[in-house]
């Protein structure tokens, strides 16, 4: 195994990274920023988009461009022009709120979660946008991130960052129903905030544990199969790519925005090669 830094420009709280086959592409964002990105790692071309607000996760469409969660809603994104229309709003709209991490499902439904602005307080969810309208599938949760599937997609995952927990939910595909919420793991003894997630081919979960300096991979049972030490200790999040999906994509986050002095290995992307798994292809959003 070896951790090495991508050829990308430090940001302040990059995310989200989708990994597109088609394509062959990396699409990630930075929060603060308030900016998408896309990496063609074989040419080296790099573009990026604005959005007119904080952005919590995006996701491609199957009809073109993307779909981009900012504070009070999910809205579409145009690649050519860079206009940014509203798909679906969060009514009633909660001031106190933001949407955050989100991800598709393989039958093409984006489900994501929100994040409290100011204060840890569980006043958040899980949600799904699904044909354009967006409905809750779980309540009572503080800092939503890391949703993602088991292969069979039986199982959703889904961390509450502030509670350090991990949950796994029973999953209907057909319907997109959520339920059955239970503690998969917690990231306690490694870090207070378990972040972006991701599933590899077997079924184990890689979740990047921000604070804590750690990529974690975690069998469907719950018990630990890796440790990985980066080279921050501000891993966001995680995403498989490359041409076999072999290889880990982990951006980080540049301390700054809150008041402290960044180490050197902060706010930077990573690439973790040799780990002898290999990842799963993302859905796109079908709407």
């Amino acid at each position: 195994m070896r951790i090495t830094k991508a050829d990308l420009p430090r940001r302040s709280v990059g995310e989200g990274p989708v990994w597109d086959v088609a394509e062959q592409a990396m699409y990630y964002i930075d929060i603060l920023e308030k900016k998408v990105f896309r990496w063609a790692p074989e040419t080296g071309d790099h573009r990026e988009w604005a959005v007119p607000d904080m952005i919590g996760s995006m996701a491609l469409r199957k009809q073109g461009g993307a779909i981009v969660a900012l504070v009070d809603g999910i809205h579409a994104l145009d690649f050519a022009s860079g206009a940014v229309t509203p798909v679906a709003l969060m009514e009633p709209a909660n001031p106190a709120l933001q949407l955050a991490d989100g991800k598709v499902d393989r039958a093409g439904r984006f489900v994501f979660g929100t994040s409290h602005r100011k204060a840890a307080e569980p006043l958040g969810g899980l949600f799904v946008l699904d044909q354009g309208q967006i409905r809750q599938l779980d309540s009572g949760l503080t800092l939503g991130n890391g949703p993602c599937w088991s292969p069979d997609n039986a199982t959703l995952y889904h961390a509450d960052s502030m509670a350090h927990v991990i949950y796994a939910y029973d999953y209907d595909l057909a319907t997109g129903a959520a339920a059955n919420r239970r503690e998969f793991f917690n990231t306690s003894a490694w870090g207070p905030i378990p972040d972006g997630a991701t599933v590899d081919s077997a079924g184990n979960l890689w979740v990047a544990v921000c604070e804590g300096g750690v990529v974690l991979c975690i069998a469907p049972d719950g018990s630990l199969v890796r440790e990985i030490a980066m080279p921050t200790k501000l891993p966001a999040s995680c995403m498989f790519f490359g041409p076999q999906l072999d290889r880990l994509f982990v951006p980080s986050i540049d301390p700054s925005f809150l008041g402290r002095e960044p180490a050197e290995g902060d706010g930077w992307n990573y690439i973790i090669d040799d780990l002898g798994v290999t990842g799963l292809p993302e859905p796109r959003y079908r709407g």
